[in-house]
């Protein structure tokens, strides 16, 4: 059997009723115990590896792996933070008082269910990505290395601007407005179109002849793409070759020279402005965050 560590996490507190917890393991897996109330909404983002979320005195579990996230709330009782860490694990938890969360989208409460008044007092659950987005902001929260004098600031800016990211996301498609969901033949060429533009990630073909291989007229292409995967061809293909980017920054085994290169930049001026388009940071000072 593994031997497992207890781990401390380290908590920062952004204020009152606000905090952030960052876990890292190394080698060896490692436990985690923390009593949380019933005010508090629970963020959980794995970043790499796994997490095993134990509830009930540990009689119900939740597995947790890398690249997705939990929401977790229940006002009726709280929930303590039981986790089991696997080794090589980064993870980020926000904890929200709902006090503090409802002030934050006082101005738009519609905009997220549970704040709704008939949800209110019902428990949450949900899961999701990691959005490419959302994951720069962990990275940054994650390897912070300024001054510990900024330290709460910079902490509570990126913890806000992960919340943002993680509450916009794109509605349900709605099936009545959008024709291609009810048209299986139409969904299917739309869907191999989105397959053509990640395979030839590094020499995608143009719109005209995206649309004649996959049998659409252009203007069929491009309403379709949009209403089902809200983004344009363009605008989809950019997002997933940055995100590749980004994965392959992550794994430390090129230079972003090479990375330029593998997603189809052929000089990495071109990259390095594409990327801090895409991520607000060039790939070298991603790169000495992490």
């Amino acid at each position: 059997m593994e031997s497992i560590a207890k781990s401390a996490g380290e908590i920062t507190t952004i204020e009152k009723g606000f905090q952030v917890i960052r876990f890292k393991t190394d080698d060896k897996a490692s436990k985690f115990y923390n009593e949380v109330d019933s005010k508090y909404l629970q963020f959980h983002f794995c970043m790499k590896g796994s997490v095993q979320l134990a509830f009930n005195e540990g009689s119900y579990k939740l597995q947790l792996d890398e690249q997705n996230s939990y929401l977790l709330y229940n006002p009726s009782r709280g929930l303590p933070m039981d986790l089991t860490l696997q080794k090589n694990t980064w993870m980020i938890t926000v904890l929200v008082s709902i006090t503090k969360f409802h002030s934050l989208f006082s101005q738009d409460a519609d905009h997220v269910s549970f704040l709704s008044e008939e949800n209110k007092g019902k428990k949450y659950y949900m899961d999701g990505k990691i959005s490419p987005a959302m994951a720069v902001a962990l990275h940054q929260l994650m390897n912070y290395n300024l001054n510990d004098a900024i330290k709460q600031l910079y902490f509570k800016g990126k913890s806000y601007e992960l919340l943002s990211l993680y509450f916009n996301k794109e509605e349900d498609a709605n099936l009545d407005a959008c024709p291609f969901l009810a048209d299986e033949e139409n969904m299917r060429k739309i869907k191999k179109a989105k397959e053509i533009v990640v395979e030839r990630m590094i020499d995608p073909p143009s719109l005209n002849d995206l649309a004649t291989e996959i049998g659409l007229s252009l203007k069929k292409l491009k309403e379709g793409f949009k209403e089902v995967y809200g983004d344009t061809v363009h605008g989809f293909a950019l997002d997933h070759k940055m995100d590749y980017a980004r994965q392959l920054l992550d794994s430390g085994k090129y230079n972003v020279n090479e990375v330029g290169l593998k997603v189809g930049y052929s000089t990495g001026s071109h990259f390095i402005s594409a990327f801090k388009k895409k991520y607000g940071t060039t790939p070298k000072k991603y790169l000495s965050d992490r």
